[in-house]
């Protein structure tokens, strides 16, 4: 990761990971996307949160 900084403990290590449950345009549609966590490895701290692919909520 670039030069981030936990704002809750100061901590410079930070790793990404993924959700089981995708983003959906709506309920009925089958095409989603993966959430992307990017977390502070020593108290967890959320960083960010992004879409991996937004192109299936583009019309």
């Amino acid at each position: 990761m670039e030069d981030k900084k936990c704002k809750n403990c100061g901590s410079v290590d930070f790793a990404e990971a993924t959700d089981y449950m995708p983003v959906k345009p709506n309920k009925m549609s089958l095409q989603g996307s993966n959430k992307i966590y990017t977390f502070c490895l020593s108290c967890g701290e959320v960083h960010s949160i992004r879409i991996e692919d937004t192109t299936i909520f583009k019309r």
